[in-house]
């Protein structure tokens, strides 16, 4: 199944060992057990108490809940990765549902903490926090205090909890073994859903349709269940949403993003506004390049002529990615390396695993793991620069501990975002052929408009279906209609789009697992192109202040983590400014022809 020179040598695999040594060893079953015991304690240690105990007495309370949330999250880190490396084995989906069913029973007795807590009036909480010991956790009960107006009583937080396993975590579970277990047929071949849509982005034209034909097929043939799921999942967030009273389906995604509804919406207006300026131009531009009238879904991401689809080994990539960001700053090379150094990264392409790439934290006391999928093409080594920024992030996040190390989605992206920019800066730089050159910012716009135009378009397609779903339940044929709308208002009129596409919304996992999580991509970018520009204009001390601030982890809000560099998200200009990267490069290739 690898092609290339990715096949000519072994691409790494991850080692879980450092997790647990394996499913039914018995230090995984002693960490259970030590979990249950200890939340049964820790509740009968502290339930119906807490609005008295004093700020010490909360502080110490605070340390126990997170070691004990710790230990279940390291169980399900190491579930949720064996998933990911094979999600058709019926063994290891029996064991990822068990883990998931075991740790939702105990962590049941742990709920009654964060209700309790919120339930404490301000002003109590405040005299509380004067005690040092309680202050160190004053950024995470600010967090926790957001939702203060949409939580509900401890029974029925606790019957939502425990409900989850089989709720949305079933429906997920169920895309995703669904998801790996589909095969495309093509050219031959059996091919699993992310080789099939890596085959979108080959050198020949036919190739490309054929494997739209193939793939859209497959899916028409899995629209009911897909549907089915979307529609499921669509309707239990509204019944959720609905008792939370939340105002609308993104609300409760912005809170746990600790940004701002208008913040989100300001956005969304700019890029929005800018499609014309951005993708409607490129591709436009793009049309004419190929030699076409129009483009059809299979050209999105079709190389230009000229480009030989050069190939990139797995070493290549490696010393790419770490000289890039040693140059930026050692420490951040030093840390980068450590992943390629251990088994802490899958780059194989094999069967079962799953598709396209992630960054898992895991647990502080571990370690990050990375699920890449190398093809061997110069956008996999922007993708190993993107995941390598999150597992960068997260070791240097891991000292403000379990609770506060993660950060919100708009702002996790920012490390991820800025290492891509890093290794392409260094790679264009370093290209003397301005054939070449073109090709990588070709490339370069493509990412860029693939994260900000077209997350923005997923965000939009995800608002108009749950507005829809709460007329009542939507067919496969309406929501293809919808997903088409918007991929046409989006991408523009040089595209013209087969009817065949209107299923290709039923293969974006995000749906499924985070809604309202794509916006955070668009965030990120514009925010990272802002950061960079500040970074090109020589501000002092740029490289400590990045690293501060992602040490920081969740522990600052993005107000307080831009000051330092005199940008403001809640400024309407300051997506502007990170448009304007992306419309500049489009400037320069306009200007080329």
């Amino acid at each position: 199944m690898p092609d290339g020179h990715a096949a000519a040598a072994a691409l790494p695999k991850w080692d879980l060992r450092d997790l647990y040594p394996a499913p039914d060893s018995a230090e995984l079953a002693a960490d259970l057990r030590r979990a249950e015991q200890a939340a049964g304690a820790f509740t009968a240690a502290h339930a119906g108490k807490l609005a008295g105990a004093s700020g010490a007495a909360l502080a110490d309370a605070l340390a126990e809940f997170e070691r004990i949330d710790e230990i279940l999250g390291r169980v399900m880190s190491y579930a949720q990765l064996m998933f990911a490396g094979d999600g058709t084995d019926p063994v290891i989906g029996s064991f990822y549902q068990s883990m998931t069913e075991r740790v939702t029973a105990i962590s049941s007795d742990l709920i009654f903490f964060s209700l309790e807590l919120n339930r404490i009036d301000e002003a109590v909480l405040e005299q509380k926090l004067a005690d040092p010991a309680l202050a160190r956790w004053r950024p995470w009960l600010r967090d926790l205090r957001v939702f203060r107006a949409h939580q509900l009583s401890d029974d029925l937080e606790k019957l939502l909890h425990e409900k989850e396993v089989t709720g949305r975590s079933a429906w997920s579970r169920l895309f995703d073994e669904t998801i790996a277990g589909l095969r495309v047929p093509l050219l031959g071949e059996d091919l699993t859903v992310s080789a099939a849509l890596n085959k979108l982005s080959d050198t020949d034209r036919a190739v490309r349709e054929g494997a739209a034909h193939a793939i859209g097929e497959v899916f028409a043939r899995n629209a009911r269940l897909f549907a089915l799921i979307t529609n499921t999942l669509a309707k239990d967030k509204e019944i959720v949403d609905t008792w939370r009273h939340y105002p609308r389906p993104a609300s409760s995604r912005n809170r746990s993003n600790m940004v701002e509804d208008e913040v989100v919406d300001a956005l969304v207006s700019a890029v929005t506004s800018d499609f014309p300026r951005l993708s409607h131009r490129y591709y436009a531009l793009k049309a004419k390049w190929l030699g076409l009238e129009k483009l059809q879904h299979w050209d999105r991401n079709a190389p230009l002529p000229e480009d030989g689809d050069r190939r990139v080994t797995w070493p290549e990539a490696r010393d790419q990615v770490l000289a890039a960001y040693a140059a930026f700053s050692p420490e951040l090379g030093e840390v980068g390396r450590r992943f390629f150094d251990a088994p802490w990264i899958d780059a194989e392409l094999r069967e079962g695993k799953s598709g396209g790439a992630f960054a898992h934290p895991t647990v502080p006391s571990v370690h990050p793991y990375l699920l890449v999928n190398f093809h061997g093409r110069t956008r996999d080594v922007m993708t190993l620069a993107h995941e390598l920024g999150h597992g960068v992030h997260q070791i240097l996040a891991a000292r403000q501990g379990y609770l506060m190390s993660s950060t919100p989605l708009t702002l996790a992206e920012t490390a991820s975002v800025f290492g891509e920019m890093l290794t392409f800066r260094a790679l264009l730089d370093a290209e003397t052929d301005p054939a070449r050159r073109r090709i990588m910012l070709v490339g370069k716009v493509e990412d860029m408009l693939n994260t900000v135009v077209r997350q923005i378009a997923f965000y939009q397609f995800e608002q108009r279906l749950h507005d829809e779903r709460r007329h009542g339940e939507i067919t496969a044929d309406k929501i293809g209609e919808i997903w088409m709308k918007v991929q046409a208002e989006s991408l523009g009129p040089a595209f013209e789009f087969l009817p065949e596409y209107n299923v290709f919304w039923a293969y974006v996992p995000h749906f499924v697992h985070s809604p309202f999580y794509v916006y955070a991509y668009a965030f990120g970018d514009c925010l990272v192109n802002a950061l960079y520009a500040v970074f090109q204009g020589g501000h002092p001390g740029f490289q400590q202040k990045y690293l501060d601030m992602l040490r920081a982890g969740g522990t600052r809000r993005h107000k307080e983590l831009l000051a330092p560099f005199g940008l403001d998200a809640s400024d309407p200009a300051f997506w502007r400014r990170g448009l304007d990267v992306i419309s500049g490069f489009i400037d320069e290739l306009e200007a080329l022809g």
